[in-house]
């Protein structure tokens, strides 16, 4: 195994070879393996081993054993104890995703902290076909039953390619210890059942079963590769991004079919799940708004505007009138000039007579209005002018408005207020210029 483990690290991982690297060590035999052939193989890397202390005693007994085995072999040893109860009644989440969520945060900020440009794993080709089963039970994509990445951007599992029978002879032959974890004896886990009850039939039924999966698995990776070259184009007709928003046409969009197997490879990867849902919005009024985890996709008229979510500025930024310059929110120049020059809606002369306290800037709110100029002093509420103006659901989330005295005195960058216009009266002006 160890001539072949060579062979594929060469062809397949060489930058292992070049720089040193954090492999994760549970102590159980799979990554005791993976540790040994690393360092048969003179390779420079660091152990890091987490402790979840869901175990008791038999938790810290490996934390112990990994921080001897480190020891032996003249190896840098991180470990750490997570309180993994806590981050599962905080997050909701369960074991499995806990230990998962918990291991590779940590992974990546040692590997940051020590400029350690890869972690990797002991994931092998059982640990693949186990997922693979849990996804297609679960209902999944192409995606999900190409089970678990060889690589990622920061992560490697050399031992994907081998079984798990490969990994037990070696350990045998070599004589090498490990830790037995006894929660990989309890029937309460979906993957345990599989691994115990599951797959040693498959196996016995037939022996080529592994050799014949990983073929398929390269198949589905190839049809993946195609769809996504397939989708890029798409998405080069269909997406135009600006300022952050992505705006989807519909029209581009009405021409696909299957319309829902389009949609969840357009959108899939912003965390969109509920088909049903989306297919709709296609076809719903504007303003329909629908939210995955981190985005949100919107209908306007005849585009689709999808967005990551961001906190909400709810924040009143208020500022001691003087001429100078405003930096935030946003870039306003504020001077004194003798006349009206340059007339734009970057531009807000006001008569400064009516600046008698501070300027205050803020988002707009339900029931806000002002005066618009040139409407002869007629009110007008600021929700019906952004829908004269046609202006979608983020555009007006974005809009500051600049307040005199709790007025509005200009939508920045789009309309003045009347009742703080230049008149013939008036003897200092004072320029405000929209920097963008």
């Amino acid at each position: 195994m160890l001539s072949r483990f060579r062979e594929h690290i060469q062809v397949n991982f060489p930058e292992l070879l070049d720089q040193k690297f954090l492999l994760a060590c549970s102590g159980g035999m799979d990554s005791t393996v993976l540790l040994w052939l690393c360092h048969s193989l003179n390779m420079d890397f660091a152990i890091a081993h987490c402790n979840f202390g869901l175990r008791g005693a038999e938790s810290d007994e490996d934390a112990v054993w990994v921080k001897e085995l480190a020891k032996k072999i003249n190896r840098e040893v991180f470990v750490k104890n997570f309180d993994t109860d806590s981050y599962i009644k905080i997050n909701k989440v369960s074991v499995q995703i806990a230990a998962r969520e918990l291991r590779y945060t940590w992974f990546a900020e040692i590997q940051k902290e020590n400029d350690l440009p890869f972690c990797i794993t002991a994931h092998h080709a059982d640990d693949n076909l186990e997922t693979f089963l849990i996804n297609l039970s679960r209902g999944t994509g192409i995606k999900g039953l190409m089970g678990i990445p060889e690589k990622t951007a920061n992560v490697a599992r050399p031992l994907l390619v081998f079984s798990q029978d490969e990994i037990a002879d070696y350990a045998l032959e070599q004589r090498l210890q490990w830790r037995e974890d006894s929660s990989n004896r309890e029937f309460k886990y979906l993957r345990n059942q599989i691994r115990h009850r599951v797959l040693p039939r498959i196996k016995e039924t037939h022996p080529s079963f592994m050799q014949n999966f990983a073929r398929t698995q390269s198949h589905l990776r190839e049809s993946q590769a195609m769809l996504q070259n397939h989708l890029q184009e798409i998405r080069k007709e269909a997406f135009t991004e600006e300022e952050g928003v992505i705006r989807i046409s519909l029209e581009a969009l009405e021409g696909l079919n299957p319309l829902r197997a389009y949609l969840h490879g357009l959108l899939s990867d912003y965390g969109f799940r509920e088909w049903d849902d989306i297919e709709l919005l296609l076809q719903s009024n504007s303003g329909k708004v629908l939210y995955s985890n981190n985005y949100r996709i919107v209908k306007d008229r005849n585009d689709l505007l999808l967005q990551e979510l961001e906190p909400t500025d709810s924040k009143v930024y208020q500022y001691p009138f003087t001429t100078g310059d405003i930096e935030d929110p946003v870039a306003l120049k504020i001077e004194e000039v003798d006349n009206l020059g340059e007339l734009s809606e970057s531009i807000l002369y006001l008569d400064k007579e009516t600046l008698k306290h501070s300027l205050t800037l803020r988002k707009w709110k339900k029931g806000d209005y002002f005066y618009p100029f040139g409407m002869a002093g007629k009110r007008k509420l600021l929700s019906k002018y952004f829908k004269d103006e046609k202006m979608d659901l983020i555009a007006k989330e974005n809009q500051w408005l600049l307040c005199i005295d709790n007025e509005i005195a200009w939508v920045v960058g789009r309309r003045s207020d009347e009742r703080f216009r230049v008149t013939e009266k008036t003897k200092k002006i004072i320029k405000i210029t929209y920097l963008g």
